[in-house]
């Protein structure tokens, strides 16, 4: 038996330190990271439809939401923590042990009696246990301790699956406020950077003439020195302008998480009318505060919170656990070799009922600092619809203004196309003047993106949602359609429509005087949108 024994703890031994060896750091190769970056990257743009026609506004909103990476990162947690409550449900289940087992001895099992007044040996050495025997079992037991601690995580599994929910609605958002953002910006781009390449190529060639003419003495010195300098400043001004368009198309190709090298080309559509400027301002506060995500987490957070201090408070109380089961032993040597068994067991740690006022007070406690922590986000909320809805106020009459100033430099340029001789000067105020319409084009076309940019961040302050729940199963264009249908509808009577049976609002609401803006933090918090 020793000579069998001794081998198998060599072996077992030997096992443990090759075990002991493998816990030692292996960092990727080359080849492995290679391989990592490559899958990743096709990863990035799995399954897209392919962008074969010009891109209208709703479609590059669903485009965004249904491509965006960090959009479908947030719809993979929320369904990680749909799992893991799907999970938690089994624990509220009474656990059912099977068991089987072998076991043999080198020796029999056995004993002795004494007597317990002379200490003399009152039975022959027996045993009631054979050397070599097979057991066999099948048991139930349920603690309604443990029963009471997973009914609490269950609920907190459920209210962090709608916090996980939340937080994709407020990233949905977002995407969404980006996408109107940055495509204005892109169309605008789209519709100016020829006419300025053209007419940056035409300042070139005036520079050239007029450094020929001072080398060549046609001209006086000073004359042509501020001819060149004025050229110059316009070059400077519509080359930054070009900095500014020509980026916008790339922020808008990464919201819509285009492969590298697609060309974008965005449909030269009208402009979009803008909606009204919103008059009930109380109406869409009490939307907000009913809508937003963040606040809507935070009030699950509370649950959640509550319903941990609720199980500390349930391990204070007795632990009461009920079995049942059937055995198996194939000891020959026993007078039933099957049998039942039924139990009831109670305990309870009595030191620590005492620490059941604390855990009280810090309930109330928690509860009071969610709720200000609620409180203190709708706060911040209330301001960014206030201060959304001044904005966009100020974007609308900054158009206004943008317009009135393309049509004087249109105008203007008609004027100097007219008056134009051959004369060195003249060609620089024509060129001047193409400038400067160009330049109010460029404006124009800003402000009008910048209004577009201010309403959706007024429509991203009340929280409403534009998308249909499963983006997964609608292609591009059906989804597209279900954005503008439901955009079209809140937007149509200023954000949202009013409840059955109130009538439209006629008379101006209250002056839009913005309050301070507090700092609020968090995943996508309320400072984000301001």
């Amino acid at each position: 038996m020793y000579r069998l024994t001794l081998p198998a703890l060599a072996v077992t031994a030997g096992l443990g330190l090759s075990a002991c060896a493998n816990l030692e750091p292996q960092p990727y190769d080359a080849d492995q990271i290679r391989q990592r970056a490559i899958s990743d990257q096709a990863q990035m743009y799995r399954l897209q439809e392919p962008l074969n026609q010009p891109v209208t506004f709703y479609e590059a909103a669903a485009r965004a939401l249904k491509y965006n990476l960090d959009y479908r990162l947030k719809l993979m947690e929320s369904a990680l923590a749909s799992n893991l409550r799907d999970v938690s449900r089994h624990e509220l289940l009474p656990q059912i042990v099977a068991e089987a087992g072998y076991s043999d001895r080198s020796n029999d099992s056995g004993g002795t009696s004494i007597g317990i007044e002379d200490g003399e040996e009152s039975l022959r050495p027996s045993t009631s246990e054979e050397r070599y025997r097979s057991t066999a079992g099948l048991g139930l037991s349920w603690s309604l301790l443990d029963f009471g601690l997973a009914y609490y995580e269950n609920q907190q599994k459920a209210d962090q699956m709608l916090m996980a929910e939340e937080r994709r609605r407020k990233v949905a958002q977002n995407v969404l406020r980006d996408v109107r953002n940055a495509y204005w910006r892109a169309l605008a781009a789209q519709r100016l950077i020829p006419q300025l390449n053209v007419l940056l190529a035409r300042t070139e060639v005036a520079l050239d003439a007029a450094r020929e003419a001072q080398r060549q003495g046609l001209l006086p010195r000073q004359e042509v020195l501020a001819y060149q300098r004025a050229l110059l400043d316009s070059t400077t001004l519509l080359t930054a302008r070009r900095q500014d368009l020509e980026l916008a198309k790339t922020e808008l190709a990464a919201l819509m998480s285009l492969p590298p090298g697609t060309r974008l080309i965005l449909a030269d559509e009208p402009e979009m009318p803008l909606p009204p400027e919103v008059t009930d301002i109380e109406r869409l506060e009490q939307l907000a505060l009913q809508h937003r995500p963040e606040i809507m987490e935070e009030w699950y957070r509370k649950r959640v919170n509550q319903n941990d201090l609720e199980a500390a408070k349930l391990r204070l109380w007795p632990n009461i656990t009920v079995s049942a089961g059937v055995q198996y032993d194939s000891n020959d040597y026993l007078y039933n070799n099957d049998w039942t068994e039924t139990g009831v067991n109670v305990s309870l740690n009595l030191l620590k009922l005492l620490s059941y006022p604390d855990l009280d007070n810090a309930q109330q406690t928690q509860g009071g600092v969610d709720d200000l922590r609620r409180t203190a986000l709708s706060m911040a909320v209330l301001t960014q619809v206030r201060v959304g809805a001044l904005r966009y106020h100020l974007a609308r009459e900054e158009l206004q203004y943008s317009d009135e100033s393309l049509d004087v430099d249109e105008d203007l340029l008609a004027y100097a196309k007219a008056a134009a001789s051959s004369s060195i000067g003249s060609e620089l105020e024509v060129i001047r003047a193409e400038s400067r319409y160009l330049l109010s084009q460029y404006q124009r076309e800003a402000a009008y993106s910048r209004a577009q940019a201010a309403w959706g961040r007024l429509f991203n302050s009340v929280g409403l949602d534009v998308m249909p729940e499963t983006i997964a199963q609608h292609d591009i264009q059906t989804l597209a359609r279900e954005i503008e249908n439901t955009m079209t509808t809140h937007e149509r009577q200023g954000i949202i429509a009013p409840h059955p049976g109130q009538p439209a609002p006629t008379t101006p609401g209250p002056t839009l005087e913005p309050r301070p803006e507090p700092a609020v933090d968090g995943q996508g918090g309320a400072k984000d949108a301001v």
